[in-house]
C-alpha cells in the first residue's frame, strides 16, 4: 500500500482489481471507470466479467501457500500503479483482498457496494472512518448496541463459566 501519506494520485496505467464482492458491482464500476485502463483481475468467480478483457487470476488456481506466494511475486513484478478492492459488505475473499492490499506496492482505492470509490490516504481519513465504522456496526442504532455488547461480553462469559463450575461441582459432590 503505497502513497498513504501522500495525496498524489497516480494514473490508471496498470491497475489490479480484487473482485471481492458481487460481480454486478464490479461490472457497474468497470463500465463507468475502467475505460482505457490496462487492468488485471483477481477473482473467485468463474468466467470473465462483462466488458472486461484483461488477464484474470482465479484464487482457486493457487491452493497452496507456495502457489499464493508465487502469485504475490508475479503481481509485485507487474508494477501496478493502483490496486482496487471491492468492499461490498459480503464475506468474499476477505483474507485475499487485505493480504494483496498490504503486499502489492500500489496506491489503494476501495469500491463500495454502490460502485462508488475513494482513495485510501490520510486526506480521506473521515471517509475511511465512516466506512469502517459502518462496516463494524458502529453507525446508526448499532453505535450504542455494539459497544454495549462488547462491554458486556466478558461479564456474560464469566457468569456462564461460574454457573457451569457451580453445576459441575454440585454434581461431583452428589456423586460421592
Amino acid at each position: 500500500m503505497r502513497f498513504f501519506f501522500r495525496r498524489h494520485i497516480p494514473h490508471f496505467h496498470r491497475v489490479l482489481i480484487v473482485e471481492s464482492g458481487s460481480r454486478f458491482v464490479f461490472e457497474k464500476f468497470w463500465k463507468v471507470q475502467g475505460a482505457g485502463a490496462h487492468a488485471d483481475l483477481i477473482t473467485c468467480f468463474a468466467g470473465s466479467p462483462t466488458g472486461f478483457s484483461g488477464p484474470v487470476f482465479r484464487v482457486q488456481d493457487y491452493p497452496t501457500p507456495d502457489a499464493r506466494q508465487q502469485l504475490v511475486h508475479e503481481l509485485r513484478a507487474n508494477r501496478y500503479d493502483v490496486i482496487g478492492i471491492l468492499c461490498t459488505g459480503e464475506p468474499i475473499m476477505t483474507k485475499w483482498k487485505w493480504m494483496l492490499a498490504a503486499r502489492v506496492p500500489a496506491k489503494l482505492f476501495i469500491v463500495n457496494e454502490n460502485g462508488d470509490w475513494f482513495w485510501v490516504d490520510y486526506s480521506n481519513w473521515r471517509t475511511i472512518w465512516q466506512f469502517a465504522s459502518y462496516r463494524a456496526g458502529l453507525s446508526g442504532s448499532g453505535a450504542i448496541t455494539t459497544p454495549a455488547r462488547l462491554l458486556l461480553f466478558p461479564f456474560t462469559l464469566l457468569y456462564l463459566l461460574l454457573y457451569a463450575l457451580r453445576l459441575h461441582t454440585l454434581r461431583l459432590l452428589r456423586s460421592h
